[in-house]
């Protein structure tokens, strides 16, 4: 079971790597330039929400440590809309602007054909919903040792 339990880790890591190339790999067939991977992986997980920073590390959207960073560069490139909370004003909440929303729009075609390239020929919608159910179990497990831990 150890040597699964590893080899599963390792993949889910190189997994993560290789669908960062494959938006990369997008955004070059596409000819933008202005923004990176991660930043288009952000902008796509908010969609047509409207949060704060906290909430975007909070829903596990962004996991990296540089969250502020990669806002403020999406806000400087046009992405991005910032705007002060009138109930908070210490609070900032961003959503997508045309330009977000028009990049987002291409980055879930590029899912849809993924999708449809991968059903019958990889995995079937059955297949990914129990691998679905079971990474998710994993996380819960992961989870519940950082937070026993601390």
């Amino acid at each position: 079971m150890k040597e699964h339990y590893v080899q599963t880790t390792r993949l889910i890591e190189r997994l993560h790597r290789r669908f960062l190339d494959v938006i990369k790999a997008e955004l070059d067939r596409l000819g933008i330039e202005d923004i990176n991977n991660v930043q288009t992986l952000i902008l796509f997980n908010i969609n047509v929400d409207q949060l704060t920073v906290g909430e975007l590390t909070a829903r596990g959207y962004y996991l990296g440590s540089n969250v502020s960073y990669n806002v403020k560069k999406l806000v400087e490139n046009g992405y991005l809309l910032q705007e002060r909370s009138a109930h908070d004003r210490r609070m900032t909440r961003v959503r997508l602007s045309q330009k977000g929303l028009e990049l987002t729009a291409k980055i879930d075609e590029l899912y849809a054909r993924n999708a449809a390239q991968i059903e019958g020929r990889i995995a079937t919608e059955e297949e990914l919903k129990q691998l679905n159910r079971t990474l998710q179990s994993l996380e819960r497990y992961w989870s519940n040792l950082v937070s026993f831990a601390l």
